[in-house]
């Protein structure tokens, strides 16, 4: 046989080798998305989506001066102290009043104008402070700043005026003006109703009526018919009240719901699980109290201590209740096969298939977490040493197979 004629036949095995080979391994990467799962790190949880009802230990504020209109002083979702003014009522003919006295502050600063040239200097400092004053108050939008600022800018003016009006030769009719003016600010705030805080914890003006009826003073009365009767829609934010508020403990609340869940049937009371509000955020959450609502529902008081001020807008939610989770390797349960009452995945190492032994720590339904066994837990499931010492682990990235059969696997 000639050299050409040999170095056909080598190039054409070579080139059959490598369809082959080609062919292969389209036929994994075709056949991978249903038959191979790749080991990651991950998380498996065991929850719900359930509705719940808000439960607040909370005091609503009323004065006797409601039906004049109120002017917030707290604004939603501050904290107040026990006997810090929150909100005060209108004076009666509170806007003839100031009406009044802004036209009296107009004549006291054209008074001032005039005689301001009396003392240029001291004049224009005070009238350096006001702007400055000025351009802060027209900056906020803090009720209790705006008050603040107003009240300096005032006592600025006044003494502007008293420096004008004490070298000035109409000094007498601007005095006449500002006692006026003190006079008319004293029947302002007379009038006016001033509502303070019972207790500290966070201001709120959503009243929704159901104040005295959900709190935690009551549990025992909850049921799934009392709940389902009050006829709120879930995730509606309760309306402002422009007559009353409110103080909210800020350290606790409660979110009462029915599960019929197999984790919810074997709830104890203190059990910790976690709550995943509609803004995604997850909280630490703990079971206050249950009762069993029939043969298949519980009624279940969660307390949490985070995002209470969120939860102030709303009575009814839905929510995501997590009772378990757990990181680690994450395996689908369809990969895992028992035989003789130990757990196996099957490792796909380019086409090399291995049984790995795994312990399962966390399942739920679709997903499992597992782990190696340590060289003591092999020992007591009845390994020898040279066993132990040929025992493969699973790692990340390993290619498991599906819904494997342990017959075809050495």
């Amino acid at each position: 046989m000639n050299k050409d004629k040999r170095k056909k036949i080598i190039i054409g095995i070579v080139g059959t080798l490598i369809i082959c080979y080609l062919v292969y391994i389209v036929y994994i990467l075709i056949k991978q998305p249903t038959d191979i799962f790749t080991v990651e790190e991950g998380n498996v949880y065991s929850e719900e989506t359930d509705i719940g009802y808000i439960i607040r230990d909370e005091q609503v504020v009323k004065g006797e001066n409601y039906k004049n209109g109120m002017q917030q002083i707290k604004t939603e979702g501050q904290k107040a102290a026990k006997g810090e003014s929150i909100f005060r009522y209108y004076s009666k003919n509170e806007d003839n009043l100031i009406e009044q006295i802004a036209e009296l502050d107009q004549k006291i600063q054209e008074v001032m104008s005039n005689q301001a040239n009396l003392f240029p200097a001291d004049v224009k400092l005070i009238e350096n402070q006001i702007d400055e004053k000025v351009e802060q108050l027209n900056k906020t939008t803090d009720i209790s700043k705006l008050e603040e600022y107003k009240k300096e800018i005032y006592e600025l003016v006044t003494k502007k005026a008293n420096m004008i009006g004490e070298k000035s030769a109409s000094g007498s009719y601007l005095k006449q003006l500002q006692d006026q003016r003190t006079a008319l600010e004293n029947q302002l705030n007379s009038g006016a109703e001033y509502i303070t805080a019972p207790k500290s914890g966070i201001v709120s003006y959503k009243v929704d009526g159901l104040e005295e009826t959900l709190t935690p003073e009551n549990f025992s009365a909850l049921s799934k018919e009392y709940l389902e009767d009050l006829n709120l829609k879930t995730g509606r934010i309760i309306a402002t009240s422009d007559e009353c508020g409110k103080i909210i403990n800020n350290f606790e609340c409660y979110i009462a719901t029915i599960s019929n869940s197999k984790e919810a049937k074997e709830a104890k009371i203190g059990d910790k699980v976690r709550v995943r509000l509609s803004n995604n955020v997850e909280i630490d959450a703990r079971i206050e109290y249950l009762s069993q609502e029939n043969e298949d529902e519980v009624l279940l008081v969660l307390e949490i201590n985070e995002e209470i001020e969120e939860l102030s807008n709303y009575r009814k939610i839905s929510f995501d209740l997590i009772w378990w989770s757990y990181s680690g390797l994450k395996v689908p349960n369809q990969a895992i096969v028992e035989q003789d009452g130990l757990n196996y995945v099957v490792r796909n190492r380019a086409g090399y298939l291995s049984k790995i032994l795994v312990k399962v720590e966390k399942q739920n339904e679709k997903y499992s977490i597992v782990s190696s066994y340590t060289t003591d837990e092999l020992r007591e499931l009845g390994l020898t040493d040279s066993e132990i010492y040929n025992v493969k682990t699973l790692s990340v990235y390993d290619e498991i197979v599906l819904e494997p059969d342990l017959s075809k696997v050495e």
